[in-house]
């Protein structure tokens, strides 16, 4: 399916909230409910959908995913859209919550079962690189391999400096050199921490 815009939210508090009710329904032969979601970065909705078949009682709970843009300000009122999909399409986007895969029933579908691997393993790349300890001003961080910059310099070690003009980032300067860095996305990389001796 493609995408679909609209310029109301019908009623729903936000996005999570609106894409949750599009997965709640009753039929006759079908029950589908939302057992949990999330909404991450305010691009990408997940969510685990249960579905029991009214006439057996069996009971499936698989992934929803949907792409997500939001927009009150669009200038021709579409404020809102979105591109679903399910586990079993084998999606790109994959960091899926703990909390939401926990709640979903074993599957047979090999690209359900993939993307639900590169969630997991998504899972603790980022907690990972969340206890990697922050660099602070007069370390000095040490890296595993030489890092390239666009000046055509590589460097392994840097000094960890004060920004001046942000005080929740630092800068790094080579040993001797007036030239400061900024390395996006930190935590991505192998490096270990040094502090200052006494």
């Amino acid at each position: 399916m493609g995408w679909l815009y609209m310029k109301s939210l019908k009623g729903h508090s936000g996005p999570r909230q609106y894409l949750d009710a599009q997965f709640t329904h009753e039929r006759p032969d079908l029950i589908s409910k939302v057992l949990r979601s999330a909404l991450v970065g305010m691009r990408v909705y997940y969510a685990a959908v249960e579905q029991v078949r009214v006439a057996t009682g069996q009971r499936e709970v698989w992934a929803a995913i949907c792409l997500v843009r939001y927009n009150p300000r669009d200038p021709e009122g579409y404020i809102f859209g979105y591109k679903d999909m399910e586990e079993s399409m084998g999606p790109c986007e994959s960091d899926c919550p703990e909390q939401i895969l926990d709640l979903l029933t074993p599957t047979d579908r090999e690209y359900a079962m993939q993307w639900r691997a590169r969630c997991r393993e998504n899972t603790v790349a980022r907690r990972t690189r969340a206890s990697k300890p922050n660099p602070r001003a007069g370390q000095v961080i040490v890296f595993d391999e030489p890092l390239s910059f666009a000046d055509d310099r590589s460097f392994q070690q840097l000094e960890v400096i004060a920004n001046p003009r942000s005080h929740r980032t630092v800068l790094f300067r080579a040993s001797g050199s007036c030239s400061t860095y900024r390395i996006p996305n930190i935590k991505r990389r192998s490096y270990r921490l040094v502090d200052p001796t006494g």
